[in-house]
């Protein structure tokens, strides 16, 4: 009877010729790729906000109410329930400006219209799942005061 060479080991998974894994490699790809993607991220808020020379504070209440103007000013109640990424750019839009009016309200009363106006609006809404009349008529009572912050 003729003896049949061993059969070859079973590769298990990636390793190294002396049989430790390799995942150096994986690990440095993975923080080389974290730090492109954060570097990317910082580069598009700087590319966004963009420096204008103001003197004024980009924090505190007065920012976050012009930061829930911005987002008021790009917020269209037509695409609120549209499918897909139109209307998940609506929704997120509309969220931000009432976190962020709110945000304004705490920290100055000054801005305790503009937040009340939205307020007004989001429950309303939250009640017919429409901007009916009333909804509308508070969001332009928003944008009217957003146009003298």
């Amino acid at each position: 009877m003729q003896q049949q060479p061993p059969a070859p080991p079973i590769p298990t998974g990636p390793h190294s010729s002396d049989g430790a894994p390799r995942r150096t490699g994986l690990l440095v790809a993975a923080l080389t790729l974290g730090l492109l993607l954060g570097g990317a991220g910082v580069g598009a808020a700087w590319a966004i906000t963009g420096d204008e020379g103001e003197s004024t504070s980009k924090t505190g209440p007065a920012a976050d109410a012009r930061g829930a103007c911005d987002a008021l000013a790009g917020f269209d109640e037509s695409k609120y329930p549209a499918k897909g990424d139109e209307g998940l750019v609506a929704l997120n839009r509309w969220n931000g400006a009432i976190t962020l009016s709110a945000a304004a309200a705490a920290g100055d009363p000054a801005y305790k219209s503009l937040s009340e106006s939205l307020s007004r609006a989001q429950q309303r809404h939250a009640r017919l799942f429409e901007f009916d009349a009333k909804a509308k008529k508070d969001l332009a009572k928003a944008r009217r005061i957003c146009a003298d912050i």
